[in-house]
């Protein structure tokens, strides 16, 4: 979403009532002593040592993001470094049960749904949307489930409208008719000839979403949890509608000095982004997704062949090393080889997630504050060469 933090913050969106500290650090320590029970952790060492001295002047960095946390899992030895805090005014360090928005690291989640209804035969990666979703505009008709994954669609991005941002900005918790966002470009023509090259496109995801309900005739929520959640015991993931988040959660803020930090956590509502945006999850989630979905936990077959194919196209923010595109999943391939996954976006937060193709080796890196190419190209630098050094931690 390209409007500006600052601009959100002037919209004046309500804020909610702060909770105690205390009653803060209670419930994280409560989740914290879970995960640890459920995963050992292992003991750092030199290298892990010189990531959290990175991680700790990442949080110095003027205009970085107040917290950072990173878990790492090499084969058995899980790790979490931390850096900062999780709420400004507070000692509370970022925990794995955090709740955080994963931005448009939930496009893989879409792709999860969609390449196993590939799998299962019902739907096809050269489906289009012509055949699948009739009543989407004729000139998009050719446009496949494929290029709709690999983001070659040549489709509008609806988050760039005029008259989207404009309702956004008018009320930045307003509900939005999910199924309906491609409504805002339909007017509007393809970008180019569909598969003849990359452009990274918000609406893309919607249209896979979309293209799963109708095959199924189940919500995409519904979809979500039969497919991804349970198979993988992800319990503390959801898709909201709204703009609140469970606490304990990670708090995102917009960080521009002078100006004091302002609190974004709870500034937009999911419903304006939905299966491109929208999932809220906690890092220990998020780790677990990523590593059964790289890993093939989820996707098999013919799907899992076809969306280890890559072209050139890097997410958005781009990640660590050179990025390339594959189905609704991107190659980062960095000094120390090379991982699969995503990043994400969103005012508040930036994510990170990746694992090796065999899902033994794994990384989630989330931080406190939004950066992308557009917004603090500078911090968005310093944040993918710290992301390159966590992914030298898990495979070397």
């Amino acid at each position: 979403m390209l409007l500006s933090p600052r601009s959100l913050v002037r919209a004046g969106a309500r804020r909610r009532p702060v909770r105690p500290a205390v009653a803060l650090l209670t419930a994280a320590a409560a989740l914290a002593a879970t995960a640890v029970a459920a995963a050992p952790a292992a003991p750092t060492g030199p290298q892990d040592d010189a990531l959290r001295g990175k991680l700790e002047a990442l949080v110095r960095t003027a205009g970085g993001p107040p917290g950072v946390i990173t878990v790492l899992q090499r084969d058995g030895e899980r790790r979490v470094l931390t850096a900062g805090t999780a709420e400004l005014g507070t000692d509370r360090r970022p925990s794995p049960g955090d709740a955080m928005r994963l931005a448009s690291a939930s496009k893989m989640y879409s792709g999860a749904v969609s390449l196993q209804l590939v799998e299962q035969g019902k739907l096809r990666l050269d489906d289009t949307l012509g055949r699948v979703l009739p009543r989407l505009p004729k000139a998009w008709a050719k446009v496949t489930l494929r290029q709709l994954l690999n983001h070659t669609s040549g489709l509008p991005d609806y988050t760039t409208d005029a008259e989207f941002q404009r309702l956004v900005l008018a009320d930045p918790r307003r509900r939005f008719d999910s199924r309906r966002l491609l409504d805002f470009v339909a007017d509007q023509p393809l970008g180019f000839t569909p598969g003849s090259r990359y452009r990274y496109s918000n609406s893309d995801n919607i249209a896979v979403a979309l293209m799963a309900e109708a095959v199924t005739g189940r919500p995409y929520e519904e979809l979500l949890d039969r497919l991804v959640y349970r198979p993988l015991d992800l319990r503390e993931t959801v898709l909201p509608s709204g703009y609140r988040l469970r606490e304990p959660y990670l708090h995102g803020y917009e960080v521009d000095p002078p100006a004091a930090p302002e609190n974004l956590s709870e500034v937009l509502s999911a419903s304006g982004v939905w299966a491109s945006g929208g999932l809220v999850a906690t890092p220990r989630d998020f780790h677990r997704f990523v590593r059964g979905y790289a890993g093939g936990a989820l996707v098999s077959g013919k799907a899992r062949a076809a969306q280890y194919t890559f072209r050139e196209g890097a997410s958005e923010p781009a990640g660590p090393g050179v990025n390339a595109t594959g189905l609704a999943l991107f190659r980062y391939t960095t000094r120390c080889g090379t991982v699969y996954g995503h990043t994400g976006n969103f005012p508040g937060y930036t994510q990170f997630a990746a694992a090796t193709k065999d899902g033994k080796r794994s990384l989630t890196f989330s931080i406190s504050t939004q950066t992308n190419k557009t917004l603090k190209p500078a911090l968005l630098a310093k944040v993918r060469a710290v992301q390159e050094d966590a992914v030298c931690a898990v495979l070397r």
